[in-house]
């Protein structure tokens, strides 16, 4: 007699496999197949379009108070040390945006760099 304790624990031992082989695919499939036909289908919660509510007894985010930390014999690293990213990141994005129609060459440089 087939249990559905021992599907489930063979399938989470299938489903747990780090690189499962196309042989571990088949037993994994052959288990929920097996489960399904046996068994029925498993209930299903509601796909929920928000992910906060499904989590709701998770505590709220710790606001967390974030300075840049960069340091470097350059007049801009100094200038930029100690400050919050959302007080530069405008004028580097205004910057950025200067030099891409100024400089293409220098703009593509940078961009490549970054990605």
């Amino acid at each position: 007699m087939i249990y559905e304790r021992d599907l489930d624990e063979s399938i989470a031992r299938y489903q747990g496999e780090v690189n499962p082989s196309i042989e571990t695919c088949r037993k994994l499939a052959a288990c929920l197949i097996v489960k399904r036909e046996l068994f029925g289908e498993p209930e299903r919660l509601p796909l929920v379009a928000d992910n906060a509510t499904s989590y709701s007894y998770a505590a709220e985010p710790v606001p967390v108070d974030t300075h840049i930390t960069y340091t470097s014999d350059t007049e801009f690293s100094r200038v930029i040390d100690g400050r919050k990213p959302e007080d530069v990141w405008p004028i580097i994005d205004e910057m950025m945006s200067t030099v891409q129609v100024l400089m293409p060459r220098l703009y593509d440089g940078v961009m490549r760099k970054l990605q």
